[in-house]
């Protein structure tokens, strides 16, 4: 919990610097822009990695690429940060006697108890301008799981954070299918609360005009749905309804992962994500800091309240009271407890003028009888 609260307060100590960069005279060290890699199983996400990586290396950038698939046989890009050279999958199936997915999120818990030191290995870095980070091919056991959320959470207080979510632009041609993706896709912006690109991957094969014209004309996506008529076309065509405020601002781009068009688009795209950043995730940080800060004050102020009543010093009544704490409710016979020292002498003349009334009578009585 320590090296998590120090980099919360040093990411707010970067945001107050921004707003009044008259305070410091030390320049500020200019943060990599972090690229969180979501989507379905075959959307591409890898190839997707493999060629941003080489995109950037082209424009003379440098990247710093993190795998988090502890499953994958192969990646066709160097990584600086490899999960298999820490955790490994097959032996962690044989240890816990775990399933394929069981596996990959024990593996993902294991790592992430750990995630502090790649955190420090990325603030000894000054030579990055984009950290890449690529997550398992089963988008469920990152996006839903506590590994996951720790990793996102940790890196986004401390980097300006961008999620990539990549879609199968020739999947998506059926709308259905184009409908889940979307809503998969509004629950991680959500979720995480971070700036989100939806990317059109494989638009080689199949252009994304129509799902671009999908998003903006809704009757354009119903009659799309008209020519497959089931169920789940009647249940897509209501969540269309809904979706339609997530599409105003919703920034999406297509991409080829194998020729490279669109990756000049792509990082236009995440400039304006970066700002966005700044503008809403920045604030809610602060703010969460802030709940969290009175939250501690609160309990310690409870806790403190607590050990005097146990060392029984006088705790302090709140204005306008005059009872002792816990009294207000007594019945009214106990009203005047306090005084029953006063009266105990007076109860025990009446008790001793009771008895000798009845010795008495009681020796008349025997004088009777005999």
């Amino acid at each position: 919990k320590q090296w998590y609260q120090r980099r919360v307060r040093g990411n707010m100590l970067t945001a107050e610097t921004a707003e009044n960069p008259k305070e410091t005279a030390a320049p500020t060290k200019v943060k990599p822009v972090v690229i969180i890699t979501l989507g379905m199983a075959g959307s591409g996400k890898t190839c997707f990695m493999q060629r941003i990586n080489a995109w950037l290396h082209a424009k003379n950038k440098c990247p710093y690429v993190i795998n988090l698939d502890p499953a994958v046989f192969e990646i066709p890009y160097p990584a600086n940060i490899d999960i298999r050279d820490s955790v490994k999958y097959k032996e962690v199936m044989k240890q816990y006697q775990l399933g394929p997915n069981g596996g990959i999120i024990t593996s993902l818990n294991l790592f992430a108890t750990k995630f502090d030191q790649v955190l420090d290995i990325l603030e000894k870095k000054d030579d990055m301008d984009f950290v890449l980070i690529d997550t398992p091919g089963q988008i469920e056991v990152f996006t839903w799981s506590a590994s996951g959320t720790i990793i996102s959470d940790a890196i986004a207080r401390s980097y300006p954070t961008v999620i990539a979510y990549v879609m199968d632009t020739v999947r998506c041609t059926n709308p259905v299918t184009f409908m889940s993706n979307m809503m998969y896709a509004c629950s991680i912006m959500y979720k995480t609360r971070l700036p989100l690109i939806v990317v059109m991957n494989k638009t080689d094969i199949v252009d994304n005009k129509f799902a671009v014209d999908w998003m903006k004309d809704f009757e354009s996506f119903q009659e799309a749905l008209d020519a497959q008529p089931s169920y789940s076309s009647n249940l897509s065509r209501s969540m269309s309804l809904v979706l339609d405020e997530f599409y105003k601002d919703l920034r999406t781009v297509g991409i080829s992962a194998v020729t490279g068009q669109g990756c000049a688009n792509f990082f236009k795209e995440v400039s304006s994500a970066v700002t966005e950043y700044y503008e809403d995730y920045v604030p809610y940080l602060e703010e969460l800091r802030k709940i969290i800060e009175k939250r501690k004050e609160d309990d310690m102020e409870k806790q403190l309240k607590k050990l005097k009543v146990d060392r029984g010093e006088e705790v302090q009544l709140e204005e306008g009271t005059s009872e002792c704490p816990g009294t207000s409710n007594l019945p009214p016979s106990f009203s005047n407890y306090h005084d029953s020292d006063d009266n105990d002498s007076a109860e025990e003349e009446v008790q001793y003028e009771d008895s000798s009334v009845a010795q008495e009578s009681f020796n008349r009585f025997r004088a009777g009888v005999s």
